[in-house]
């Protein structure tokens, strides 16, 4: 399977494909968030991915020009409207952040800091069983670090792949590269 046969759950009105980057320019006002604390329900970000069956690790390094508030890129496991996954860099008080949204019929979310490369930054998600467990590649050591771990149902198959939002703008402008999904990397949790 080549990036060219994923599937768009809102496409963005603006993106391409070549080689293993996509790029990507958002619509106006999109985002994914279910109630907590705000009060409403969305569901029109842009989601680029496919299905995989049992357990996985998806990777991508997201590179993008974030500018305002909530501007956001980065891996997403969906099961439905109601229970999904999305881990990236989004951009919040001027800073860039890890942030991880995890929704099981409502939204919750983390943030944490992180030394971001000049070439973007690399997440990784892996499921095992009912955990989805987020990683991101230290650009300053070239290990995986952990962020979280999240229960996520389980189910015999989900979609997994690149989600983007720009919930207070149109036209933030994203690169995703080296896109992979593969077997799920070992359950240990320490080195």
């Amino acid at each position: 399977m080549t990036l060219k046969d994923l599937a768009w759950l809102n496409p963005p009105p603006h993106h391409t494909i070549e080689g293993d980057v996509v790029k990507v320019r958002t619509g106006k006002k999109t985002d994914f968030w279910r109630e907590t604390f705000y009060g409403f329900w969305r569901d029109d970000g842009h989601f680029l991915h496919r299905p995989v069956e049992g357990d996985f690790t998806a990777e991508v390094t997201v590179d993008g020009r974030y500018e305002t508030l909530y501007d956001q890129a980065g891996l997403m496991v969906r099961l439905s409207e109601t229970h999904w996954v999305k881990a990236g860099i989004e951009y919040t008080d001027g800073v860039m952040y890890l942030s991880v949204v995890v929704t099981n019929d409502t939204s919750d979310w983390s943030l944490a800091t992180i030394p971001a490369g000049p070439h973007g930054v690399t997440i990784r998600l892996t499921r095992h069983a009912e955990t989805i467990r987020v990683q991101y590649l230290d650009a300053s050591d070239g290990h995986w670090k952990p962020v979280r771990l999240a229960y996520f149902p389980i189910s015999a198959a989900v979609d997994v792949g690149m989600m983007c939002c720009s919930p207070q703008r149109e036209g933030f402008e994203v690169s995703f590269s080296g896109f992979s999904i593969g077997p799920p990397i070992s359950r240990e949790l320490h080195d």
